[in-house]
């Protein structure tokens, strides 16, 4: 029966090495063995397809219509066995295979198309599935492994199987109304420049690490800053910003995202708390796939001017 034929890739590849040269003794000189066994192979195939493949003569022989119809399937055969052992070497590699990604707001404009253009680019193989959510929400899911890999800025209270590591840092700035008395100071400016300033501030429950980081920083430069509003989302806060309504801090790579009433100035000094940096995290048994993202991610790390 068919079930139990044993088609191993060394006798398809006999088979297909006697039809390209139609003579057995040509045939075992290119394998590298001897014409009886040869042969013999050839026959034991023949026998358990049961159909007679090829048509023997004092000059060689010559495929049968069943041996033609053989050949071509046996050609896919070794092709799909080839494509099956290069995919699963390439999974194993990282290189082919699905990820699920969790991000939180904004960075899908920031740092996303960019990933996935040079994903799709160096990895076409990768499926890249994007989700959405709070770094909380992405934390909690990368652990319980709905997600595989997150991109977050608030590393905190990461349960011990995730591992984090830095993907890119950016430097805080002042957000300060296209009209303000600074916003020409494109150099930058003193933090304390502001002291006397109205802010609207990040939400600690929304946005726990920059509140922290503007409240750091201004104390350090010598003031506390007067809260006018607070903002759930960076978007939210520039709007009170254009409004021309307060300042604020925000990293300075979201200039890309500020309306024409913001302008953003660098701040001078050597602040501890005027970096902000995103973060990757996935688990301590992430699979190649997520490995080999991360190097080419590391390898893109876009930095700020």
């Amino acid at each position: 029966m068919i079930d139990n034929i044993n088609l191993s890739r060394r006798l398809l590849e006999q088979f297909l090495v006697v039809a390209q040269e139609k003579h057995f003794g040509r045939a075992a000189e290119r394998l590298g063995m001897r014409q009886p066994p040869l042969s013999q192979s050839i026959q034991r195939l023949e026998r358990a397809v049961g159909a007679r493949l090829l048509d023997r003569g004092p000059n060689g022989v010559r495929l049968t219509p069943a041996g033609e119809s053989f050949a071509a399937d046996a050609r896919r055969m070794l092709d799909l066995q080839s494509a099956s052992v290069a995919r699963a070497r390439r999974i194993s590699a990282g290189l082919e295979g699905d990820v699920r990604i969790g991000y939180v707001s904004l960075m899908s404009q920031l740092y996303l198309p960019t990933m996935l253009r040079t994903a799709a680019e160096q990895l076409p193989g990768l499926r890249v599935h994007l989700q959405h959510g709070s770094s909380a929400g992405v934390a909690d899911r990368v652990r319980i492994g709905t997600l595989d890999l997150g991109f977050v800025r608030d590393p905190r209270r990461l349960a011990d199987d995730l591992v984090s590591r830095v993907i890119t840092t950016e430097p805080i700035a002042a957000a300060v109304p296209h009209d303000h008395r600074l916003a020409e100071c494109v150099d930058g400016i003193e933090l304390a420049e502001l002291a006397q300033e109205d802010f609207v501030l990040p939400d600690p429950a929304a946005l726990p690490v920059l509140a922290e980081q503007v409240r750091h920083a201004c104390w350090q430069a010598g003031f506390t800053p007067r809260a006018v509003a607070t903002a759930d989302d960076l978007t939210g806060l520039f709007s009170y910003v254009a409004a021309g309504l307060c300042v604020s801090l925000a990293p300075v790579e979201l200039r890309h995202l500020t309306s024409g009433g913001v302008t953003l100035l660098p701040l001078r000094g050597g602040n501890g708390y005027l970096d902000t940096a995103v973060y990757a995290i996935h688990r301590s048994d992430a699979d190649p796939t997520v490995t080999r993202l991360l190097e080419l991610i590391t390898a893109l790390r876009p930095r700020s001017p």
